[in-house]
């Protein structure tokens, strides 16, 4: 399958597919419970992080997504300092 092909797939996937195709990624199995291999794991990851690009998906709700704890201006001392506050 060639890069336009694949493209034009993702494209025309369903809000299903989408979530089908993540809870697979999640499980590393289908949903008939089949064993997902590497080379299928890495294509669904590829057309769901496409599909959250096109349909604009929360970036809270993307796959992978990583909550930083840390200011804006990257200051990760102030996270740093914040978390041990809250732990004591």
């Amino acid at each position: 399958m060639n890069d336009k092909s694949f493209d034009q797939m993702v494209a025309q996937m369903t809000a299903e597919m989408y979530a089908s195709f993540k809870q697979a990624i999640q499980l590393r199995k289908w949903p008939d419970g089949r064993r997902l291999s590497a080379e299928q794991t890495e294509l669904c990851l590829e057309a769901v992080i496409k599909y959250e690009v096109i349909h604009d998906v929360p970036a809270a709700d993307r796959v992978g997504y990583l909550e930083r704890n840390e200011c804006a201006s990257g200051d990760a001392s102030s996270a740093d300092e914040a978390a041990i506050k809250w732990i004591n």
